[in-house]
């Protein structure tokens, strides 16, 4: 049924994103640590530090950002036969909202926020949108 495919192709692209959004954070924090003294397990703690960040440690959230946007949106694109467009939209959109809950409740500079906020998300559910328009799968053999 039409229905439940789109609530796999939902679904799947939500715990998909999340999987490679968590895995580009974990790799990034064994490969740039954070700063002496701050635990990025804790708002407060980062706040307090966050004049000791420098750029490098906002690679990888970013990227975290944009490849799991990218990831879900597509892998909602793909699972659905029907909305595929819409539903890629509607990951970049709820992924948007999580970035945006995020800005509010995590400190970071303001250009590292517009940044993430501009680019890690529609664009990227449009570019999953126009990869999986061209992406064809390798003929059974």
């Amino acid at each position: 049924m039409k229905i439940f495919r789109i609530i796999a192709a939902i679904l799947g692209g939500l715990i998909l994103g999340s999987v490679v959004n968590i895995m580009f954070i974990t790799i990034g924090s064994a490969l740039v640590p954070a700063p002496p003294g701050v635990d990025v397990n804790d708002a407060e703690s980062i706040a307090a530090g966050i004049h000791l960040f420098a750029i490098r440690h906002f690679i990888f959230p970013f990227l975290a950002h944009a490849a799991g946007t990218f990831v879900g949106a597509l892998v909602a694109f793909a699972i659905a036969r029907h909305y595929r467009e819409g539903l890629a939209w509607l990951l970049g959109g709820l992924n948007l909202l999580g970035g945006i809950a995020a800005a509010t409740m995590i400190p970071a500079p303001i250009g590292f926020l517009l940044l993430d906020l501009v680019l890690a998300y529609l664009p990227m559910a449009y570019l999953a949108i126009w990869v999986g328009r061209r992406w064809r799968p390798a003929a059974a053999v």
